[in-house]
């Protein structure tokens, strides 16, 4: 394939770049290490969908302010998240889909509170 290609289907295999120019490549161990990022990553982005900040006391717009920068952060790596899928590659879709799921099992439930 062309490298100024990219694929427009899904696809199966190891060979696939995430982000930046040439990670994880076509080496097993960096795509297993890519996968278990994009997982912990969307995990991350459930709890921070899920983290509540209680706004009491004087400090309310120190807290105001810390929301919107957890937001910024959450909205931030869903995107990277959003352009990790549209590699288009199956085990990236999967990592990102059971760290979703997951992470919403962990902290958008009360099962483990």
């Amino acid at each position: 394939m062309d490298s100024m290609m990219m694929q427009m289907y899904f696809y199966w295999g190891k060979t696939v770049t995430l982000l930046f120019s040439g990670f994880p490549g076509d080496k097993l161990g960096l795509y297993i290490l890519a996968l278990i990022l994009v997982f912990l990553a969307a995990v991350i982005v459930e709890w921070l969908s899920s983290a509540k900040l209680y706004t009491s006391g004087p400090n309310y717009v120190g807290t105001a302010f810390l929301q919107t920068f957890i937001h910024g952060l959450r909205v931030a790596l869903a995107f990277l998240i959003m352009l990790c899928v549209m590699s288009f590659n199956v085990g990236v879709f999967i990592a990102a889909v059971l760290g979703h799921t997951i992470g919403f099992l962990i902290f958008g439930t009360s099962l483990f509170r």
